[in-house]
């Protein structure tokens, strides 16, 4: 078994490690054709990721011209703990103001942990909503994933 096989994470293994992660690195295009990163709170629907950004934002005028992006989610501190996931994607911009405050909803209820949420932070989503954009990122090949404790200590 080759070393990039002991190594790659299982379906299951990759949904329990993105659910516990909290920060998904996203790099569109930029006009310039040099690669824009940010970082971005995520949820994970029907095992795709999912963001939210400003509808304004230099991201969403990259997805605009160009719907393709690489994430990442990567955790450990040292070579023997790392775990990560990349993919590629072409993102799909979501502006209805239902779907976008239902994603607000849904992504605050992940990272308060606050099922249902406090109505000032409902009444914040609802302000916040006309001003941004759910970014669905649907795969184009499957993520790769890297699992080094697989390893075992040898490398």
């Amino acid at each position: 078994m080759s070393r990039r096989d002991q190594i790659r994470m299982s379906e299951a293994e990759l949904a329990a490690f993105l659910d516990e992660q909290r920060t998904l690195i996203l790099a569109t295009n930029g006009r310039d054709g040099w690669p824009h990163l940010m970082p971005l709170w995520f949820t994970v629907r029907d095992g795709e990721p999912w963001a939210w950004t400003y509808a304004r934002s230099q991201k969403v005028r990259n997805l605009e011209r160009d719907a393709r992006v690489t994430w990442q989610v990567e955790a450990g501190e040292s070579y023997e703990q790392l775990r990560g996931a990349m993919g590629k994607a072409r993102v799909v911009l979501h502006r209805d103001l239902e779907t976008v405050s239902a994603f607000g909803v849904e992504l605050f209820e992940r990272y308060t942990g606050a099922r249902p949420l406090p109505e000032p932070v409902l009444a914040m989503l609802r302000a916040q909503a006309p001003k941004r954009v759910a970014l669905q990122l649907v795969a184009v090949e499957p993520p790769v994933t890297w699992d080094h404790a697989k390893l075992g200590g040898t490398y």
